[in-house]
C-alpha cells in the first residue's frame, strides 16, 4: 500500500558525473579485458578461453559499446544515463573469464545500486514522519525534530540530535505555499 503524504519538497538534483565516471571506466576495462581475450584466443590459440566463449566476449563486447553509445546518446538529449544493462552484460562477460567471478560481483552490485543512487531527491512530510527520499532511505518522526522552515528556497530540518539538514529546493515556491508549509511543519 502506498502512503500519501501532506507535502512532498522536490530538492536540486546533485550532478551524477563521478557515478557515471566510474560506470564508464568499469565498462572501459571490461571493453579491454574482452576484446583482448577474445583477439588473444583468435590469433594466438591461447587456450585460457575456448573459441565459443570468445565469440561470446565479442558479442558482449559488442552489446556494452552499444549501450554506451545509447547513454551517450540519452545524456545528448539531456535525460539521465543508466549504464546499468551495459554493467549487466559486463557481468555476464566476467563470469565467463576464469577467474572473473568476483570482478562479476562487482559488476553486478554496481548494476543493481546505481539507479538508486541516481533517484531525484524528494522530502516528504505527513503528520507522523518526515521521510528523505535518498540512497539510503532517510525517516525521522516529529517527536525528533526541533524545527521544519522552508525560506528563500532552502530547506532547513533541525533535528534534536543536534543535526542540522539543509537542502536546496529545485523550484521556485511562492510565499504563499511556504507560509502554508512552514504553519504545517510547526503545528
Amino acid at each position: 500500500m502506498t502512503k500519501t503524504y501532506d507535502y512532498i519538497i522536490v530538492l536540486k538534483k546533485k550532478p551524477f558525473e563521478l557515478i557515471d565516471t566510474i560506470s564508464k571506466l568499469m565498462l572501459l576495462l571490461a571493453l579491454a579485458a574482452f576484446v583482448f581475450d577474445s583477439f588473444s584466443t583468435f590469433y594466438n590459440h591461447n587456450t585460457k578461453i575456448s573459441t565459443s566463449v570468445a565469440w561470446l566476449l565479442v558479442c558482449i563486447s559488442t552489446a556494452v559499446a552499444g549501450w554506451w553509445i545509447f547513454c551517450g546518446w540519452q545524456q545528448g538529449r539531456g535525460l539521465i544515463p543508466y549504464y546499468r544493462f551495459a554493467l549487466m552484460f559486463a557481468a555476464w562477460g566476467w563470469i565467463s573469464l576464469p577467474g572473473g567471478k568476483l570482478i562479476a560481483m562487482v559488476y553486478l552490485v554496481a548494476c543493481f545500486l546505481e539507479k538508486p543512487v541516481k533517484v531525484s531527491p524528494e522530502v516528504a512530510f505527513d503528520d507522523e514522519e518526515i521521510v528523505i527520499n535518498s540512497f539510503p532511505k532517510q525517516t525521522f518522526q516529529w517527536d525528533a525534530v526541533n524545527n521544519v522552515v522552508l525560506k528563500d528556497g532552502l530547506l532547513t530540518i533541525d533535528l534534536k540530535n543536534n543535526k542540522v539538514i539543509q537542502k536546496e529546493v529545485d523550484a521556485q515556491i511562492s510565499p504563499e505555499i511556504e507560509a502554508e508549509f512552514n504553519r504545517f511543519c510547526q503545528k
